[in-house]
């Protein structure tokens, strides 16, 4: 399931910094690993501590996590709707992704010169924002004008109900807000306002770049950014990439964890964006579990189970028959599958269980 994340952000604010450090984090854990699709995409794997733990009670062979795709899309300058800079590779870029990392500038450093001269985040959240509602308006007025005869005039129900989704959005876009504050009455016009592709309709999460002093409990800079966030309902995340550089440096689990307790966190910023990351697309984690390899597989939240026995072959889906579910907690518990078997603990599902997060799951099929 290639879904991506886009880090983006104005010049100089941290942002390629963070990608790199991304690109090390096979330094921080042995089950880290990154690779390269194109110059700017790294697939980057799910830290969970699930799966060392089922790994040790199963001892498999092989141990495979899950992962996701995080994307460096170009700094973004002033005018890029109308083609400045990068602007036009900068907006392909976005819209390509499934939700946004955006990263923003908390910390003063006279050495490290700001595009528009001063340090200021919620100003630089401005440009951006700006310029993506700028295309997505471009982009709703353009399919309004090719649908507005046809809804209003030719009895046409689905062109009216698209003509009722680009009004709505036209109207936030043209008051400065993103296409992701418009809320819609029922489903049809959910997945006509999905299949439009807005840039700004993408889920996003800020990331605060700060300085070591504020690593652990953010700044000034932080608290205003949380406060536009919690308007919007987005998400803060506080990392200082330039101690995250540090962090990769060091060769043992132990000098790192020592590292991150001297500044007051239990766990990395690069691990805690990823999972963000992994729960800003909404993704969840199964598990399969056996002696030749204990997997992670990546679902949706709210997938059933014949769609997640998808995710390992088609056929899984096609032909499903039933899932026998383990709880995560249960074979903790018990030690085995043996075990939980023994205790009755088992379930055996059919075909409208939702997956939860954590399930272990064996799919039985018929192709």
């Amino acid at each position: 399931m290639a879904l991506q994340c886009g880090i983006v952000g104005l010049p100089n604010i941290g942002k390629s910094t963070l990608f790199n450090c991304l690109s090390n984090a096979k330094a921080q854990s042995a089950n880290f690993p990154f690779c390269t699709i194109e110059p700017n995409v790294g697939v980057i794997t799910v830290p969970d501590e699930r799966l060392n733990k089922l790994a040790e009670l199963v001892n498999p062979q092989r141990i495979v996590p899950t992962t996701v795709e995080i994307v460096d899309i170009a700094g973004l300058v002033k005018g890029a709707s109308k083609g400045e800079g990068l602007g036009n590779k900068f907006l392909a870029n976005i819209r390509e992704t499934d939700a946004i990392l955006h990263v923003l500038r908390c910390f003063d450093d006279p050495n490290v010169v700001h595009v528009d001269g001063s340090v200021d985040p919620i100003r630089d959240k401005e440009i951006i924002d700006a310029e993506l509602q700028l295309k997505d308006l471009e982009t709703v007025e353009s399919r309004i004008q090719k649908v507005q005869k046809q809804a209003q005039t030719g009895g046409d129900k689905q062109a009216k109900q698209i003509y009722e989704v680009l009004v709505k959005y036209k109207e936030a876009l043209e008051q400065g807000l993103s296409a992701r504050t418009v809320t819609f009455d029922n489903k049809d016009e959910e997945k006509i306002a999905r299949e439009l592709f807005l840039l700004t309709a993408k889920p996003v999460l800020y990331v605060c770049n700060v300085d070591e002093a504020s690593a652990a409990t953010g700044n000034q800079y932080v608290e205003r950014v949380r406060e536009v966030a919690q308007k919007e309902g987005a998400e803060v995340l506080v990392i200082a990439a330039k101690i995250e550089s540090e962090i990769a440096e060091f060769e043992t689990y132990e000098e790192r964890q020592m590292f991150l307790a001297e500044i007051g966190l239990e766990e990395s910023g690069v691990a805690r964006l990823i999972k963000s990351a992994y729960a800003l697309l909404k993704l969840k984690t199964y598990f399969t579990a056996g002696a030749p390899e204990v997997r992670a597989w990546t679902f949706r939240d709210g997938w059933k189970a014949p769609q997640c026995a998808g995710v390992i072959h088609t056929d899984f889906e096609k032909g499903f028959i039933r899932a026998e579910v383990i709880k995560y907690e249960d074979y903790l518990t018990y030690g085995s599958e043996a075990a939980v078997k023994e205790a009755g603990k088992m379930g055996v599902e059919g075909k409208d269980y939702i997956v939860q997060d954590g399930d272990i799951m064996h799919f039985r099929f018929n192709v």
